[in-house]
């Protein structure tokens, strides 16, 4: 008996041996697949710090534009809009540069052209394009009085210039990861009157001549860009943003990138999941097709008449159309995207 219980100690003493040594190694060893492989622990990825996008600031950038009159390419309000945004660039960003020249419309009629580009961190290789067109129709196709008059184009022109503004603002206090460059391009509105569906290609070609003017002229040698975001008629009350065709058809995955920052934002009941075809082209489709830079187009959408603001290209497209709440979800949405681009 002296023997067995010496055995059993014995045992017994082995057995706490392997029990402690057991549960060192599973602790050491512990791992979230349960394969007893150590995995390294995961390191918290830093908060990304996006500067706060105002709103307010927006629509006085869109007021601005809109006091100096129609910014139709010849016009007083042309020469002294294309001044003060400059002047404002020059503020914030590291480079601008003027693009000017002259193009031939629709009708033969030469035009001045002035092109801005402001960058931020030029040396930087892998960049970000934000795009709008700062000119205004010539004239009101669209109304029903003054046609032949030039409009104010608060919405469209104004509207995506004011939210780049602000954004260029930002870009100056706090430096994203990659470069970006503001493109404002000129002589966009100056096409053959149309309707919005209109596909004949000479007239979808009388558009955007100053993107495409860019195109054959980039602003620096081989320009490139890892994608692009054009804002066009993004200001008023009742846009309702959906993915536009032409820019799922050129950069789906951008769409989804934007699309998922705005829900992420709490906007997504104004972009909106669903696809619709309403842009005949856009500055975007240039870009796209020209500079191989994947690029898409935030721009507004009308139920009531199934393409864009009833005010376009009337008279009514003035500043009691813009709101401060659509330019604030439309700009959040773009500064959360370049700000979380690694």
């Amino acid at each position: 008996s002296t023997t067995m219980s010496r055995n059993v100690v014995r045992f017994t003493a082995i057995a706490l041996v392997a029990l402690f040594l057991g549960l060192f190694l599973l602790k050491s060893c512990r791992s979230d697949n349960g394969g007893g492989v150590p995995v390294p622990k995961e390191q918290p990825q830093p908060a990304v710090k996006v500067p706060l996008f105002d709103g307010d600031s927006a629509y006085a950038f869109v007021k601005k534009q809109v006091d100096f009159g129609p910014r139709n390419p010849g016009s007083a309000g042309h020469v002294a809009c294309g001044d003060w945004m400059v002047a404002f660039l020059n503020q914030y960003a590291d480079t601008v540069i003027e693009q000017t020249g002259t193009v031939t419309a629709f009708n033969g009629q030469k035009l001045p052209l002035r092109n801005i580009i402001a960058s931020w961190a030029p040396e930087k290789k892998e960049r970000i394009l934000l795009v709008a067109h700062w000119d205004t129709r010539p004239f009101a196709d669209k109304d029903t009085d003054r046609k032949n008059e030039p409009i104010l184009g608060a919405n469209d022109g104004g509207s995506g210039v004011g939210i780049l503004l602000e954004i260029a603002r930002r870009l100056k206090e706090e430096a994203p990861a990659l470069g970006v460059d503001i493109f404002l391009t000129d002589v966009e509105d100056f096409g053959q009157p149309s309707d919005a569906m209109e596909t004949d290609a000479n007239s979808l070609l009388s558009w955007c001549l100053g993107s495409q003017y860019w195109a054959k002229n980039p602003h620096v040698p081989n320009y490139t860009a890892r994608f692009g975001i054009l804002l066009d008629m993004c200001g008023t009350a009742s846009a309702d943003f959906y993915r536009e065709q032409l820019s799922m058809q050129y950069a789906p995955h951008v769409v989804q990138k934007v699309w998922a920052a705005a829900s992420a934002l709490g906007y997504g009941q104004t972009f909106l999941p669903e696809t619709k075809y309403f842009v005949g082209i856009d500055d975007h489709v240039i870009i796209n097709r020209d500079m191989r830079i994947p690029t898409i187009d935030i721009i507004g959408y009308d139920e009531g008449t199934k393409a864009f603001d009833p005010s376009w290209h009337t008279h009514k497209d003035d500043m009691s159309v813009i709101d401060k709440a659509t330019l604030e979800a439309v700009g959040r949405t773009v500064m959360h995207v370049v700000y979380h681009e690694r």
